[in-house]
């Protein structure tokens, strides 16, 4: 296997896939490349998250997964209102690689397939990956986070300090003018955001 630093300088070619055109080599590679980048805290849920959508992802010429992101669709509920949402998901690159623009590629991609296929677009950001969002113009959200669960509405706070959204042009973000209220997520099993 080759260095996958040396491939960087290079410029190696972004590729942009629905889940369904994924070669089972690349799902086991960017697979492999969660558990890499999230030192083994990267769920097997976590990664159904991830699935059946678009990829956007980098990889050296050996195939190696240099990064990886992913953006599926997700119902949001906000002030009455049920928003179609590109949600973004299983955003790694590979530990070594880091702040070398492979995110910023990545991202640009999934950034075009929401704004020219959803209302917004949400995600949940690490500590480490939010200086990346909001240098790309996502907004952290001020509001209250839920999920309409099984038995109803349950609050999120451990959320409201790491969701962020994307408004597309000509659409405003929920809350008009500034990011207000509660936003309510689908349900989905494992980590809700």
């Amino acid at each position: 296997m080759t260095d996958p630093t040396d491939t960087v300088a290079a410029a190696p070619p972004l590729r942009i896939a629905h889940t369904f055109e994924l070669r089972p080599a690349e799902r086991a590679g960017a697979r492999a490349l969660m558990d890499a980048a999230f030192d083994g805290d990267f769920s097997d849920e976590d990664w159904d998250h991830g699935l059946g959508g678009v990829h956007a992802f980098v990889r050296a010429a050996d195939g190696t997964f240099l990064a990886h992101g992913s953006v599926i669709q997700r119902r949001v509920l906000h002030r009455g209102r049920s928003y179609r949402v590109g949600y973004v998901e299983a955003v790694a690159v590979r530990p070594g690689l880091r702040r070398q623009g492979l995110g910023g590629r990545v991202m640009a991609a999934l950034e075009r397939v929401i704004d020219g296929a959803y209302d917004l677009g949400a995600l949940s950001a690490s500590d480490d990956g939010a200086p990346l969002y909001r240098a790309r113009g996502w907004r952290l959200w001020e509001g209250t986070i839920g999920t309409l669960g099984p038995g109803g509405v349950v609050r999120l706070p451990d959320e409201e300090d790491s969701t962020y959204l994307r408004p597309v042009a000509g659409r405003p973000l929920p809350g008009g003018g500034g990011p207000s209220g509660v936003l309510v997520f689908d349900w989905r099993e494992g980590d809700v955001l």
